[in-house]
């Protein structure tokens, strides 16, 4: 399958058919609520939640100050009202001119009323009859006690105080109440919460409009990323270019960064699967082009060792174009995501040199382990063993005849090292960076295809480690796998 049909799948999966009944509800699903909602209503329902309290605790400050105002009001009003009852003898003197009631008794709304009573309780003279307090401590002479009363089923708030009078021999209490409806102090703490709150209010609203307007501007620098975003659909995969945002707060020019590594990223892979279906097309066509001539001519050829010659090259061919196959099939498996799992790779190892054992003494090469009894790592049997097979494979078919191949496996520090050694001609020094490199061949001997060193490399790479290449002394080739050492068990 080529990189673009994979990539119109992709986008075929990203972008599903509208007409579907149920793509729009699992679209709506995915989206959720948005950057720009989730902000409003996290930055307006704290300010609404604090508004509310701040009222609630502004009703009650006004209403404890309306309080205050009222009980400083029926203290001046009581103790003025007793300074207007004078005793005389065994007898009273209310001096309380009908000037002063009918000031008191001016406002319908605010009504107000008094009682002078002596014994305490017994009226004497006002303007309606006032209950005592209720049950409590008894009153102190001098002493002003404030409470609330209900009279005529209405709240009100009354003022008590207490003098003495008389002689010794007949001593005598007067006892001077003033109520005043509770009806202005309602008033005046909605007067309060008005004043108040009205300013506040507009404040709020104040404060909203420019929280709006700043979470739209801030979101701005998003919506320009979303709009060069869908100008990238237009492109050809391949040819990404990255996103500029030159503009923009922090976490955006963060967010771009990010999205341009991960552009750069699709761009390299792209190019390099282009690159590796132009390299294995152009040695798959040479191989198959080799055996239809071979074919052709087998089939012209009219001499049995003639054509027994044909057909052996035939077979060599096809040989060379399987052996493709399956290294291409290799790395296509190396791609796929693994998952990696405690592995003795030292007794890995030693089962890959029994299996390989037979293959080297028919090629009449030396072939030895050396090594750990047990290494463990994180890995998987499967490419681990393939990558070393694909060592002993190089090293048996490059070495030569009476070469001696030893597969090691060591530790080396925190990591394991795993590595195949011959003593056969090797490789100059120009050649060693090249080895890993995907159809890289430094021998023109039939049979290679350049890959088998560029999937120990990937496998290498998968499981966290690295391949590395060395020229053996006096003459020969190491080729090294580095893997990260586990704590076995």
């Amino acid at each position: 399958m080529s990189a673009d049909s994979l990539a119109s799948q992709a986008l075929t999966r990203q972008h599903p058919d509208p007409s579907h009944p149920s793509s729009g509800t699992h679209q709506a699903a995915a989206r959720g609520v948005s950057l720009k909602r989730q902000l409003l209503l996290w930055l307006l329902l704290p300010q609404l939640v604090l508004f509310l309290v701040g009222g609630a605790l502004a009703y009650r400050i006004a209403l404890n100050y309306a309080e205050k105002a009222i009980d400083q009001s029926l203290t001046q009003s009581v103790r003025s009202l007793a300074r207007q009852v004078k005793p005389i003898g065994s007898g009273l003197l209310v001096d309380f001119p009908r000037a002063a009631q009918d000031i008191i008794e001016q406002d319908p709304q605010d009504r107000v009323s008094y009682m002078v009573s002596s014994p305490p309780g017994s009226f004497l003279l006002g303007n309606g009859k006032l209950p005592g307090p209720a049950s409590g401590p008894p009153v102190s002479t001098g002493e002003t006690l404030l409470y609330n009363a209900e009279i005529d089923h209405k709240p009100m708030r009354v003022a008590l105080l207490e003098v003495d009078y008389g002689d010794s021999t007949s001593p005598q209490r007067l006892r001077v109440q003033v109520a005043k409806s509770l009806a202005v102090q309602q008033r005046l703490t909605t007067e309060l919460i008005a004043d108040m709150l009205l300013p506040l209010l507009l404040l709020a609203a104040a404060l909203s409009m420019l929280v709006y307007g700043g979470i739209s501007r801030g979101l701005q620098p998003l919506t320009r990323l979303q709009a060069q975003l869908g100008d990238r659909r237009k492109q050809v995969l391949s040819d990404l270019s990255p996103i500029e945002l030159t503009q923009a707060p922090q976490e955006v020019h963060a967010l771009a960064a990010a999205l341009n590594q991960l552009l750069g990223a699709v761009r390299r892979s792209l190019g390099q699967e282009k690159r590796f279906l132009n390299d294995a097309a152009h040695q798959l066509r040479t191989p198959l082009a080799g055996l239809i001539s071979q074919t052709e001519l087998a089939l012209a050829e009219n001499d049995p060792a003639a054509l027994r010659a044909r057909l052996t090259k035939v077979l060599s061919g096809a040989q060379r174009s399987a052996h493709l196959v399956h290294q291409l099939l290799s790395l296509a498996r190396n791609e796929v995501e693994i998952k990696l799992q405690p592995l003795d790779v030292a007794a890995l190892a030693r089962d890959v040199a029994r299996e390989w054992t037979p293959r080297a003494l028919k090629a009449g090469v030396d072939l030895g382990f050396e090594g750990a009894d047990h290494l463990s790592v994180a890995g998987e049997a499967l490419l681990l063993r393939e990558a070393l097979s694909n060592l002993i494979d190089n090293a048996l078919s490059y070495a030569g005849t009476g070469s001696e191949v030893t597969l090691r496996a060591q530790a080396k520090g925190r990591q394991v090292v795993l590595e195949v050694a011959d003593n056969g001609p090797g490789l100059s020094p120009q050649d060693l960076p090249h080895v890993f490199e995907r159809f890289w061949r430094a021998s023109t001997q039939p049979g290679g295809c350049g890959l088998g060193l560029a999937i120990v490399a990937e496998i290498a790479q998968r499981h966290g480690g690295d391949a590395r290449a060395l020229a053996t002394q006096p003459h020969g080739l190491t080729v090294q796998i580095w893997l990260p050492m586990s704590n076995p068990g």
